[in-house]
C-alpha cells in the first residue's frame, strides 16, 4: 500500500466543470483573509510531509485536494487510487499520499485540505456501504442521494456519492423537474402540473412527481411523468404498490418508479424491491461519520543548517 501507483484523477475528475476551481481559490480566501500569521514563522523553505489515513472508509476527494495544495505552490504524489479503501483496521495509519512543497504553502493547505478530504471520504464510504447492503439484499436497481445538499458543497457531496458507487441524483433544480407535493397543491393538480412542466422542459427534461398513494401514482403516469417517487411509504406498502402499479399499467406507460422518505442503514433491506427502479436516501450524505486524516511535515528537515522539528 506504499508504493507510488498511477493516478486515478481521469474519469470523475473530468466531469467536474470549468468553474470548480474557482470554488476552491474561495476556500482558501476564507482561510486566510488577511496575514498569515503562521506562515510568517515558517517561511518559504521547501518541505515534504505525508498524509496520513487514520480510519476506516473509502478516499474520495483526490482533484479537489490536489487543486488546494497546487493553488498553494505544492505537488500530491498519491499512494492509494481514488476509490480505493483507506485502511481496514482503526488502529493502523496508512501512509495515503506525500505532500511537497514550501513550509508555508503546506500549512496554508492543510486544513482546507484535510476538511474537505474528510468529508468527501465520508460520504463515498457511506454510500459504498448501502450499496452493499441492497445488493446482499437482492436489489439490482439504482440507489441514489438526494438535493439535500450543504450550500456551496454540493459539487464535493455528489462526487463523493459517485466514487462511493451510488447515484448523484438530480445535481440542482435544472438538472430534472421534480414535482412535490408543494407545487402540485400550488398549481392546483398532479395532471395541471405536468403539462406545466412539460410545455417548458420539453422533451430533454425528465418528469418526476412526488405521491402519496396509488390514486395520486396513477394520475402522474396518466399525465406523462417519467418517474413516480413513492414517498414515505412502509417497506410493505411500497412493495404492495409498485406490484399494483406495473401490473396495471403494463404496456400502456413506459415510467420509473423511486421510493423516498427515511431511509437509513437499519432499515433500507425492508423496502428492497425491484419493482422499484430507485431507491434514493439523504442518508449517504448528511450526518455520515468522516474519514479521519493527518498531514505531518517530517521532522528534522533543515532550514540554515539548523534542525527545525
Amino acid at each position: 500500500m506504499t508504493d507510488t501507483i498511477p493516478s486515478q484523477r481521469g474519469s470523475l475528475a473530468h466531469l467536474l466543470p470549468p468553474s470548480w476551481k474557482a470554488q476552491i481559490t474561495a476556500w482558501l480566501a476564507e482561510d486566510t483573509p488577511s496575514f498569515d500569521y503562521a506562515g510568517f514563522v515558517v517561511g518559504e523553505h521547501p518541505r515534504t510531509a505525508t498524509l496520513w489515513g487514520k480510519s476506516r472508509g473509502v478516499l474520495a476527494g483526490v482533484p479537489f485536494f490536489d487543486e488546494i495544495f497546487a493553488q498553494c505552490g505544492c505537488a500530491v504524489e498519491w499512494h492509494l487510487a481514488e476509490g480505493d479503501e483507506v485502511s481496514d483496521d482503526d488502529n493502523a495509519k496508512t501512509k495515503v499520499a506525500t505532500v511537497t512543497g514550501p513550509a508555508r504553502g503546506l500549512l496554508l493547505a492543510e486544513r482546507v485540505g484535510l476538511n474537505l478530504l474528510a468529508r468527501c471520504s465520508g460520504i463515498a464510504t457511506q454510500s459504498r456501504k448501502m450499496v452493499t447492503l441492497c445488493r446482499e439484499a437482492g436489489y439490482k436497481g439504482i440507489l441514489a442521494g438526494t438535493r439535500k445538499t450543504t450550500p456551496g458543497f454540493r459539487l464535493v457531496e455528489k462526487y463523493g456519492m459517485l466514487v462511493g458507487g451510488a447515484d448523484a441524483h438530480r445535481m440542482d433544480l435544472s438538472a430534472m423537474i421534480m414535482l412535490k407535493d408543494n407545487h402540485v397543491w400550488s398549481r392546483g393538480s398532479i395532471s395541471e402540473a405536468v403539462a406545466a412542466a412539460r410545455s417548458v422542459g420539453g422533451f430533454a427534461l425528465k418528469i418526476e412527481v412526488e405521491v402519496r398513494d396509488e390514486a395520486e401514482a396513477d394520475e402522474a403516469i396518466g399525465a406523462g411523468a417519467d418517474v413516480v417517487m413513492l414517498d414515505n411509504f412502509t417497506g410493505e406498502g411500497v412493495k404492495v404498490a409498485a406490484r399494483s402499479l406495473r401490473e396495471r399499467w403494463r404496456g400502456q406507460k413506459h415510467f420509473l418508479l423511486e421510493v423516498s422518505g427515511g431511509l437509513r442503514e437499519d432499515n433500507i433491506s425492508a423496502y428492497v424491491c425491484n419493482d422499484i427502479d430507485i431507491i434514493s436516501t439523504s442518508s449517504i450524505h448528511q450526518g455520515t461519520s468522516h474519514v479521519d486524516f493527518s498531514l505531518k511535515i517530517e521532522q528534522g528537515q533543515t532550514r540554515n543548517a539548523e534542525t527545525v522539528v
